[in-house]
């Protein structure tokens, strides 16, 4: 059986007030933190624990809200402590149900071009699009390679934030080969509504126009967010990504983009979606492998 031992630094437990338990698994963000989170996380959920009332994993961290009046904060510690220990060791067996999905991205499109061109005067490059200075900075030859690079491996969602329904999602490959770029000098004040942005090590898809600061890469037809709730996939929840949902940021084309687009406006849009049972032991002993079988299950 394939185990996986997690080299990581003791956690670090807080109290937030009365109700609520923050537990940092790390400093710095990773797959294996994020994993244990994950892991952490879905067993204290599945144990449906009174008392606890919201349970928010995040990149290298989560946090726990509680009622004190039912369960105390030392009591739950003490539990979370214990699923801290059984989750530094991940087996096989280990797996967390997840869905994989389809989300066609339209990289280099004219939108976001118009509003990176804009705001050249914050940027580390006034010379360059986002594109071309994140392929240069990253070893790549032009675009197309760092686009083929964007659009070749799945990303995990690691957490919810900034504003409501955007995913914080984080390539699924050996940290040598994660593409990072620096958040713009100074943020922009326009971003365009789905757009798909890049900062660190974290790739975005913007739910609204508003500020933001990340590399602006491409554009999706599809939202993430519908307070409407008039898409199938949004009629239980405004927000459609889930912390531990797999993302495979596709490249389309504009025919394809204009289609998704009539289909979203006419309110018949649906994600390709597969349920899978992900195991981060096998992830993280052979991580091509494991990508090729999530990519297969996708498209199959």
């Amino acid at each position: 059986m394939t185990t996986t031992d997690l080299v990581l630094p003791p956690a670090r437990y807080e109290y937030g007030g009365d109700e609520f338990v923050f537990v940092e698994i790390d400093q710095a963000m990773s797959l294996e933190a994020n994993f244990k989170a994950m892991t952490i996380t879905a067993a204290l959920r599945a144990r449906s624990v009174p008392g606890v009332i919201d349970i928010c994993p995040s990149n290298a961290s989560y946090l726990i809200r509680l009622d004190p009046d039912v369960l105390h904060p030392a009591e739950l510690v003490e539990q979370l402590r214990a699923l801290e220990e059984s989750a530094t060791a991940l087996t096989a067996d280990q797996v967390l149900p997840t869905r994989v999905v389809d989300v066609p991205i339209l990289y280099d499109d004219p939108w976001t071009r118009e509003t990176l061109l804009r705001f050249r005067d914050r940027h580390q490059d006034p010379d360059a699009t986002d594109l071309e200075y994140a392929a240069r900075i990253n070893g790549y030859a032009g675009v197309p390679q760092l686009i083929d690079a964007l659009a070749g491996a799945p990303y995990i969602v690691t957490m919810l934030g900034f504003v409501p329904g955007l995913p914080f999602c984080y390539q699924m490959v050996p940290r040598d080969r994660q593409i990072e770029v620096p958040k713009y000098v100074r943020p922009r004040t326009d971003t365009p509504e789905r757009a798909f942005g890049y900062g660190g090590a974290f790739s975005v898809v913007y739910p609204v126009r508003g500020a933001g600061g990340y590399q602006l890469f491409g554009i999706a037809p599809a939202p993430v967010l519908d307070v409407s709730q008039t898409l199938p996939d949004f009629r239980e929840r405004s927000v459609f990504p889930r912390a531990g949902d797999v993302f495979r940021y596709r490249a389309i084309d504009r025919a394809e983009f204009d289609q998704v687009r009539a289909e979203v406006e006419a309110g018949t849009f649906a994600y390709r979606i597969r349920e899978f049972e992900f195991s981060p032991a096998e992830f993280l002993a052979d991580p091509d492998a494991l990508n090729s079988e999530l990519l297969e299950v996708l498209y199959r």
